[in-house]
This record gives C-alpha cells, sequence and structure tokens, in this order.
C-alpha cells in the first residue's frame, strides 16, 4: 500500500489516497523462496559433510594421481604418496613414468597409454610402479582423459588400486605350483635311478630352447616349468622294467611306452596353464618328426612344439649321462647322432638352433652337474 496526501492551494491537507496493489502471490512465492534457499542450506552443509568423508574412504583405499597432457604429474592424494614414499611437492613437476618399472619402458606401455589418452580413450592397464626406497607397488589403474567445456583434454586422470597382496600371494602360490613340479618330476626320475638334477637340466634347456626358437619370456618360462613332468608316467611303470640292467625285450618295451599316455592321462584333466601343458609334453615327447615316434605316431609340426623341444632337451641330457642301462655318451657322439637324426627324430630347425648355440647348452650343463 502506498499513501499520499492531497493538498489545496493553500498547502493543506484536505484528504489522504491509499493506491493498494494485491501482492499475496508474491509474498507466498517469497516465503517460498525463504524456505527453499533456508533448506538448500541445509543440505548444502550436509553435502559438503558427506562429501569430506566420502573423499576420506575413497583417500584410504584409492590413489588417485593427475597429470598435465605433457604427462607431468599436477596432483597426488595422501595414499598414493604414502605408497610411493613420496610427498607430494616431491612428485609434483615430475613425469609420470619416472615411477614406472624398467619393463614398461622396455616394452612402451607409457607411450601407448598416452597414445590413447590422447586420442579421448580411456584406458585400464595393470601397472608396476617403484617407489622412492625402490621397492615395487602393483597398481591396477584406470586413466581417463579429462575434457574442458569445449571438448579439449586439459588433464588425465589415474585412479588406481593396490594390488601388491594380492601378486604376492599369486607368486606365492606359483612358486608352490612349480615346486611341487619338480618334486613330483624327481620322485618319478629316482624311481628310475636319476637325480634331480636331470629335471632342472631338461627344464633350463627347453626354456633356452624356446627362446632360440621365438617364445616370449612368458611362454618360454611356462615350458621350462612343464618340462620337468614329461617322464611322470613311469610312476606307473613296475621297477622291474624300469630299472633293468639290461636291453628290454619287446613287450617290456611296449610296457615303458606307455609312460607317456600314463602321464597324460594324471594330467590332462587340471585347468592350471603348467599342467595342461605338462600333459601336452608327457604325451608327445617320444614322438618323432617322420612319424615313426609314440603314442599316436604323430609327424612334423603336427606334433606340439613344446613336445618337439623337450625331446632335444631330454634325449640330449640322457645321452650325456649314465643311465642304468648304459655309460653316459662322449659330446662328438651326441652331436653326431642329432645331425642324423636332423628330420628324422628331431625337428631339423631345433637340431640347428641347438647345434649353433651349443655352448650356452653346455654352460647349463656344467652349472647342473650331478
Amino acid at each position: 500500500t502506498v499513501v499520499n496526501p492531497l493538498l489545496n492551494k493553500q498547502g493543506e491537507v484536505v484528504e489522504y489516497i491509499a493506491i493498494r496493489y494485491d501482492v499475496t502471490e508474491v509474498e507466498s512465492y517469497k516465503e517460498l523462496l525463504k524456505n527453499e534457499l533456508s533448506t538448500l542450506s541445509k543440505n548444502f552443509n550436509e553435502n559438503i559433510n558427506y562429501m569430506k568423508q566420502y573423499e576420506s574412504s575413497i583417500n584410504s583405499i584409492t590413489a588417485i594421481l593427475k597429470t598435465d597432457t605433457q604427462n607431468k604429474i599436477t596432483f597426488a592424494n595422501q595414499r598414493f604418496c604414502t605408497l610411493m614414499g613420496y610427498e607430494m611437492e616431491d612428485l609434483v613437476g615430475k613425469d609420470c613414468s619416472e615411477l614406472r618399472d624398467e619393463k614398461h619402458k622396455q616394452l612402451f606401455d607409457c607411450d601407448n597409454i598416452m597414445h590413447s589418452l590422447k586420442q579421448g580413450t580411456p584406458v585400464n592397464k595393470f601397472l608396476a610402479n617403484v617407489t622412492k626406497d625402490n621397492t615395487k607397488v602393483y597398481m591396477n589403474t584406470f586413466f581417463y582423459p579429462i575434457f574442458d567445456l569445449n571438448s579439449n583434454i586439459v588433464e588425465y586422470l589415474q585412479i588406481m588400486h593396490d594390488v601388491t597382496d594380492i601378486v604376492d600371494l599369486t607368486q606365492e602360490i606359483e612358486n608352490t605350483q612349480k615346486e611341487v613340479i619338480f618334486t613330483m618330476s624327481s620322485i618319478g626320475e629316482t624311481r628310475s635311478k636319476e637325480t634331480g638334477n636331470h629335471v632342472k637340466r631338461v627344464a633350463e634347456y627347453s626354456y633356452l630352447l624356446a627362446k632360440l626358437y621365438g617364445f616370449d619370456d612368458e611362454k618360454a618360462t611356462l615350458l621350462k616349468y612343464a618340462s620337468p613332468m614329461h617322464d611322470i608316467g613311469k610312476i606307473g611303470i613296475p621297477d622291474h622294467i624300469l630299472n633293468k640292467p639290461a636291453r628290454l625285450t619287446t613287450e617290456e618295451f611296449d610296457i615303458i611306452k606307455t609312460h607317456s599316455e600314463l602321464g597324460y592321462e594324471m594330467l590332462k584333466h587340471s585347468k592350471r596353464a603348467i599342467l595342461k601343458t605338462a600333459a601336452v609334453i608327457a604325451h608327445s615327447h617320444h614322438e618323432r618328426f617322420d612319424g615313426t615316434g609314440y603314442p599316436l605316431g604323430l609327424s612334423g609340426n603336427d606334433i606340439p612344439i613344446e613336445g618337439r623341444i623337450t625331446a632335444v632337451a631330454d634325449v640330449f641330457d640322457a645321452l650325456g649321462n649314465d643311465r642304468v642301462y648304459k655309460k653316459a655318451w662322449e659330446l662328438d657322439a651326441i652331436l653326431e647322432l642329432f645331425e642324423q637324426e636332423k628330420g628324422k627324430q628331431f625337428d631339423p630347425e631345433l637340431v640347428t638352433l641347438f647345434l649353433d648355440n651349443l655352448e650356452e647348452f653346455l654352460k647349463i650343463q656344467s652349472i647342473y652337474e650331478k
């Protein structure tokens, strides 16, 4: 309401005029707005409280790192600093790749990640980081490109979960598996009067030959730990045949030959990579390249490469060491046999690799002497 006095010519008030506007709706809106603002303020403060708790929870288990588009660190949360042993000021400005394990640099992992991020593509990568005191921390890392309102990439975000304990536990399980395999293999060899060093030498020979053939390290290592099981089936062969100090009869040799099938049957049901590979090797290491071997009479490349490699390693070691039925051969005689059996008993390519790198095999032989 607006009230104004009305005056006569002498300046005297003669009446009043009141102009009223109905503002009921406006006042209602004002009251509503006041209440909304009050509620919003309360919610805002509550949300800040929640956010602080969320952030604290996330920081307690999640390492977070931000880098600029040149891969220079601009921020690291407390969890990351604690895991890596750095203060934040030590990390800011450091190239992120400096924290990676040397293996990642050799494989150009950092370059490949940056290439994907520059294309706007998120990346998930399992990485080994090196701490300030030079220990490894394994992290499952998610990389995200961050965009401004114009869709330009302005920085990169890394969200990391420490999985070092899981890696260590997995490694312990794998080491236990390997130990069990070597123990079982040694038991099998002991029954045939062999030393445990036979399986160790076969393992090392197989690894070396696999690398020379072109296997990557992971695949060659798998073969290394599976090859000692090549004769595990001999556990099922009677002692009087297995350790007979004389030439076997045809019937006895037929029984000996069953060790390939026996070994395969023992191992074939496992879902573990090492034992699955060991099953293949046990089954195929007595096949011959010309197709006259056993148990299946496979030939050429139909024989699994793992079996072909182990065959060379096994025969080289068997000939070079005393057995219950024979004395060790001289090296020249062994090499002559491999030349003669090239393309017959053995894969010719593997024989060539073996002979061309003989010194490396002899070094292994000297390390694992009786």
